[in-house]
């Protein structure tokens, strides 16, 4: 059982490492929009799309490409930190006072709340960066 708290808990601590990969790639971004004579994110990339290709490239809105997958994932994080929540308070009432038992759904209790503040923390960091990014947030 232990193992699969591990999973959990890894599963919900890989999510501010894909935030900040989606960051980390927004910088390159950038670099080129600014390089390019662009004073956002939008600009540089839609610099940077070829010949042929369609339109403009939404980096903004609720039809921005990284905004759905931060979204999603935030969505699945929440989605198992509720179902850890509950099967850890399952365990803790059917631990019949075994004081491991006990312990051991406290234990899960306790990582499926970190995950979850972590998550919504990294999810506070990738937009307030992305909102910089894009020109969003206020003068520059």
């Amino acid at each position: 059982m232990k193992k699969s708290i591990k999973i959990a808990l890894a599963g919900l601590l890989l999510v501010p490492v894909v935030a900040f990969g989606v960051v980390a790639a927004q910088g390159d971004v950038v670099n080129a929009a600014t390089t390019s004579g662009g004073t956002n994110l939008s600009s540089g990339l839609n610099a940077a799309h070829g010949t042929g290709t369609p339109g403009s490239i939404s980096t903004t809105g609720n039809d921005s490409t990284v905004k759905k997958v931060v979204d999603f994932l935030l969505y699945i994080v929440g989605i198992l930190s509720v179902i850890m929540l509950i099967w850890g308070g399952i365990r803790y009432t059917t631990s019949a006072g075994d004081a491991g038992k006990v312990t051991s759904a406290k234990n899960t209790i306790l990582y499926a709340l970190i995950g979850l503040i972590v998550a919504v923390l990294a999810y506070a960091i990738v937009q307030f960066v992305f909102s910089q990014a894009s020109g969003l947030g206020g003068s520059k």
